[in-house]
């Protein structure tokens, strides 16, 4: 099934276990700011907008370096060593700055937080992508895994949050640990990287000021911007939204966590199939797909009272993340340069949506304190609905499943 099956197990191994500390320390985020750092909606918005306009700092960054390294795993050793610190992190510096100094606390947490989980998912992701490319194996197939260590993390996060609310961080960190083992016995032949051919078709700075005159990348921006951000925003406050639909809190972070973990099993089998079905339906109309089930997701949440109900909505995403995901890497692999793939990822994908969401996520925090949570989501949906329509006319479509393999695109398999 693939060329390089220890490639495919170990990097498969190291997804899971980068989302089981990614899930521990981020999956309760927004019930953390609210239940132990005691921030209002409002705040918790800043909190979130700050952290936008680190990521956008360390985007480019992460993007150009990934680039540039290609497949030496610098970049990597770092963001592990970072989550490796997350216990100590939030124990010492960041929750005491941000009951003393909201703005403070905001401003060096946001730095910490975007260099290990926002942008350093995003850069990992390109680095097992690049390394699925090579080895033979469906990028989608390996990330299933990251899916099955996100539920497992979340199956318990509700509860260990319940005994201590710092304590989910310092799991994280002992999950750094493992990942570290992992990554150390991990064999990533480099040496290609480095022929004359390899050089002289690195990145340049042409290839940058060409990508920014393309007429494509505008319109994969704002896709992004319309449609793909909102996602995160959305998730941003969801768990304080569904934890205040039960009797006591600690009955609402133990029934999220339980709801987490199925979505993200769910997720999980969805992300195995959803290359396949995204060749066939082609990486533009995946896209739309993605838009239109989101659109629904976000407006029946605004429609529904019982929290079954919200938690059936939440469900949509299991197929609905997949789908767009996949079609992300697809539309990049097929319409734009691959020395540029990074690049095109963090800049293309990851900084617009972080701008978009600097600039909505306070709006959308002052929204759940004034008019309440479900008429928010009402207005959301509408706004992912105008962008996914304006973007159906707008994204350049791919024209067939042989189309796509002839490109030997980010997620194709050689067989």
């Amino acid at each position: 099934m693939f060329k390089n099956k220890a490639s495919y197990w170990t990097f498969s191994g190291f997804f899971y276990f980068y989302f089981v500390s990614f899930s521990f320390a981020m999956s309760l985020f927004g019930i953390w700011l609210k239940q132990a750092a005691g921030l209002d909606g409002a705040q918790t918005g800043i909190v979130f907008a700050i952290n936008s306009v680190a990521a956008l700092c360390i985007h480019p960054l992460y993007g150009v370096l990934s680039d540039k390294l290609g497949l030496r795993k610098h970049l990597l050793w770092l963001i592990i060593v970072l989550l490796l610190s997350a216990g100590p992190f939030v124990e010492f510096v960041y929750s005491p700055l941000l009951q003393k100094n909201i703005w403070l606390g905001a401003l060096v947490g946001s730095l910490y937080l975007a260099a290990t989980f926002t942008s350093g998912n995003a850069a990992i992701e390109t680095f097992v992508e690049k390394i699925g490319r090579k080895d033979g194996f469906e990028y989608g197939q390996a990330r299933m895994f990251g899916s099955l260590g996100w539920a497992t993390a979340t199956f318990f996060a509700g509860q260990t949050f319940n005994i201590s609310a710092n304590l989910n961080f310092w799991i994280c960190s002992i999950g750094a640990i493992i990942l570290g083992i992992l990554f150390y016995f991990s064999r990533v032949d480099s040496n290609q990287e480095q022929t004359p051919q390899a050089k002289s078709d690195g990145i340049k700075l042409s290839d940058i000021t060409e990508l920014l005159r393309n007429r494509k990348f505008w319109a994969f921006v704002m896709y992004i911007v319309g449609v793909t951000c909102i996602f995160t925003i959305y998730d941003q406050q969801f768990p304080v939204y569904f934890s205040s639909l039960f009797e006591s809190p600690e009955i609402g972070n133990r029934m999220y966590g339980y709801l987490n973990c199925v979505q993200v099993l769910a997720e999980a089998g969805c992300m195995f199939i959803a290359p396949m079905i995204v060749s066939k339906i082609g990486s533009k109309r995946g896209l739309i797909l993605g838009g239109a089930l989101m659109c629904i997701r976000i407006t029946c949440s605004g429609l529904a009272e019982d929290p079954w109900l919200v938690a059936a909505t939440k469900l949509i995403h299991s197929f609905e993340l997949p789908v767009m995901f996949i079609s992300i890497f697809k539309y990049i692999g097929y319409h734009f340069n691959k020395r540029v793939s990074s690049t095109m990822y963090l800049v293309g994908y990851q900084f617009s949506g972080t701008l978009a969401s600097v600039v909505l996520a306070p709006v959308v925090g002052q929204l759940y304190d004034s008019i309440g949570f479900s008429r928010t989501y009402l207005m959301m949906g509408a706004y992912v609905f105008v962008f996914t329509v304006i973007s159906a006319c707008t994204l350049s479509g791919t024209r067939t499943e042989r189309d796509l393999n002839e490109t030997r695109g980010v997620l194709h398999v050689e067989h």
